[in-house]
């Protein structure tokens, strides 16, 4: 057990940072706080601050996120090529205190300020025609620079099904091996402290783990008791433990890793693994505060698809139109939302989308901003007298022993669960759910596909056909459970909640523009609940947590029921409070699904987007189906796994190493910026990425968002 006194250690540590009035340039930047070695610093990043980039590239990636920075850095061991990334929100630097604390994710979270996009759905009729947010980071490293750090990566059957959803036979670069080993390629884990071990009962495996890659994989260094109490309660309701969820197992109950840096307890995300560790690259630029507006197409290459030979950028909406020209290939990066809406704003998408936006077709797609998917989420929270990371940190106790690295500051929700449909609605019932599931496909592809084409169609049975008869029917989770202890919007520091969120929506939505005007922000439309067995789950689970809490010994913390109340027992008011309180778990993805062209796809195999010759999309929204996971961990084995494939086509089926092209890999020495660890390996090679997650009842319960 951890010591009374280390139990109350806690500080107000006010880490609000505010940003200087910006005219122009990056507002991160301030002229009168530079000096020599700050200039030096700010170079070894490959930042560029002053605007001044290069007339043209041989990779210009649009976005500068947790896909874009690991290409960025991967692209870029080649000293053979150019890599530009523009990215459309700041450099971080400003706010780089709040961003580094872990804990500050919920407690002063960026979520609401300048560097989140603040995106908003359409009214959603069956969520009670709520409008409801959906933020992401707009911040190089994207919403790993303000997620929740969970670190949980999906099973092997999901990984499979996606790779015989695009080829029929696995037979594809995405199979669990290749994804596994990618995303291994990407962590650096080091494993718990023998005392935080057995205070949360954690369990893991170390050859599920890497230990060389960038990304900063582990546990915080402080536990609230509570947790300890969680995967034993879990067995007792009939939920067994995972040994380690990262495995390709990803189901059972578990305390997972999140993306944290043990030797100073920060974060540890896409900026801070890949892009701060290297030294100065001149064949790397990274500019901040540039929102790619459009592709620019030159004609069409010997196969017929068009080519790119341009990116147009701006600072602001009445900034001037800078192009900066592609020799190579242009990489989207902008994630479930941005990615689309690029590619759209460029004429590449629906016919009947660009019309109505006044955008001309280059070439029309249907698919592009279609089969969305995203984890919708609800709550059931008690009042509690046991001690809650939140009540700890509202104890405002002063000597907080390492400041803002103090160990207290790296905790974070991690206690999870992954639920499957047996676990949710019992066995006697399962299969026959399963079959009205799979009964109601016509009438769904019919009904509840927001497109008339039929490829998009086509795509939603494919998906649909996955749902049911693949994962419904095997031990992935259907539901996420949750446990939070940072406090909660009804019962404040002195509150527990278990969090049920859906893995594998029924529903489908899209992303689309209304405008040519790239600073306006396009449509969205998940269609929350639009399908009845989204609702069912979802209820299901949220009964499943409520047995949960009442289950002992985890009932020993928990006091009276605050929400949803002892007045909601029936499945009508549950399914009327399903309606009333879900908000995203903000993971939202598929809008550029990797598809066959007959099913709707936007991308193949390779990342290319169909028809066209030079352009790839990287990120959330090219899986065509949603991973019982948080998406951080299989976005950076994504962006890991493409790098290679891009530079194996560009060097003849042979990637160069680092060594041979003289120029520096990542270091992982490096990455622990202020506090040295004796636990540290010293292999090269290192990269990083993040997560945020909110629940509309529990503004504080945030899972991962990304």
């Amino acid at each position: 057990m951890l010591s009374a006194n280390f139990k109350l250690v806690l500080a107000a540590v006010s880490l609000a940072a505010s940003v200087r009035g910006w005219t122009g340039g990056h507002r991160d930047v301030h002229p009168h706080e530079s000096h020599e070695r700050e200039v030096r610093e700010l170079r070894a990043r490959n930042i560029v601050y002053n605007g001044q980039i290069a007339s043209e590239y041989d990779y210009v990636i649009a976005g500068g996120g947790t896909a874009g920075l690991v290409l960025a850095a991967r692209l870029s061991e080649d000293a053979n090529a150019t890599v530009l990334v523009l990215e459309a929100g700041d450099t971080g630097d400003a706010v780089k205190s709040s961003i580094d604390v872990p804990g500050n994710a919920y407690y002063s979270s960026l979520l609401g300020t300048s560097y989140d996009w603040g995106y908003t759905t359409v009214p959603q009729p069956s969520a009670n025609n709520r409008a409801l947010s959906w933020s992401r980071g707009k911040v190089l490293g994207g919403s790993s620079a303000v997620n929740g750090l969970y670190a949980v990566r999906p099973s092997e059957l999901e990984v499979n099904a996606w790779s015989n959803l695009i080829s029929g036979t696995g037979s594809t670069p995405w199979t669990w091996a290749s994804l596994f080993n990618a995303m291994k390629k990407s962590e650096d884990f080091h494993p718990p402290s023998d005392e935080i071990q057995q205070e949360g009962s954690i369990q893991y495996s170390m050859d599920a783990h890497g230990t060389s890659g960038p990304v900063q994989v582990s546990y915080p260094g402080y536990i609230v008791p509570v947790v300890g109490n969680w995967t034993t309660t879990l067995e007792a309701i009939g939920i067994p433990r995972s040994p380690d969820a990262n495995s390709g197992e990803g189901w059972g109950a578990f305390v997972a890793t999140s993306t944290i840096n043990p030797a100073n307890w920060t974060r540890s995300y896409a900026r801070s693994a890949y892009i701060d560790p290297l030294p100065p690259r001149s064949n790397l630029d990274i500019l901040a505060n540039a929102t790619v507006t459009r592709l620019i197409f030159n004609g069409t290459n010997s196969e017929g698809n068009m080519t790119a030979n341009g990116v147009e950028y701006a600072a602001t909406r009445d900034g001037d139109r800078k192009t900066v020209s592609v020799r190579r290939e242009v990489i989207v990066a902008g994630g479930a939302i941005g990615s689309p809406q690029i590619l759209q704003l460029s004429g590449v998408g629906p016919k009947d989308v660009l019309d109505a936006a006044g955008v001309e077709v280059q070439h029309e797609l249907p698919g592009v901003g279609q089969h969305l998917q995203d984890h919708l989420s609800s709550s059931v929270i008690w009042k509690t007298s046991a001690d809650t990371a939140a009540s700890l940190h509202q104890s405002n106790i002063t000597n907080l022993p390492g400041g803002t690295s103090s160990p207290f500051l790296s905790f974070i929700n991690s206690a999870t669960a992954y639920a499957n449909v047996t676990d949710l609605v019992g066995p006697d019932f399962a299969s026959t759910f399963q079959s009205e599931i799979a009964a109601n496909l016509s009438s769904a592809a019919s009904n509840l596909v927001p497109s008339t084409d039929a490829t998009v169609i086509e795509g939603y049975k494919a998906i649909y056909n996955v749902n049911v008869n693949s994962l419904l029917t095997s031990a992935v989770g259907q539901i996420e459970l949750l446990l939070s202890l940072t406090g909660t919007a009804v019962g404040g520091s002195q509150s527990i909640a278990i969090q049920a969120a859906l893995q594998h929506p029924f529903s489908q939505g899209r992303v689309y523009i209304n405008s040519s005007d790239p600073f306006d922000k396009p449509v969205i439309d998940p269609q929350y609940l639009s399908h009845y067995a989204d609702t069912v789950m979802l209820r299901e689970g949220l009964k499943l947590a409520r047995k949960l809490g009442n289950a002992a010994p985890l009932s020993t913390a928990m006091m009276s029921e605050l929400m949803p109340g002892d007045s909601v027992s029936s499945d009508a008011d549950w399914d009327a409070y399903v309606a009333s309180s879900s908000g995203t778990e903000y993971h939202p993805s598929c809008s550029c699904a990797m598809l066959p062209l007959s099913q709707g796809g936007v991308v193949n195999a390779d990342l290319k987007v169909y028809g066209l010759g030079n352009v790839r999309v990287v990120d959330a929204s090219v899986f065509p189906i949603e991973f019982a996971a948080h998406l951080q961990m299989p976005v950076y084995g994504l962006a890991e796994q493409a790098a290679s494939i891009i530079r194996a086509e560009w060097n003849g089926g042979e990637v160069p190493s680092a060594s041979a092209t003289g120029t520096a890999t990542v270091s992982a020495s490096s990455t622990a910026s202020t506090t040295t660890s004796t636990t540290k390996k010293s292999a090269g090679g290192r990269l990083s990425t993040s997560h945020v997650t909110i629940s509309v009842i529990i503004v504080a319960a945030m899972a991962a968002l990304l």
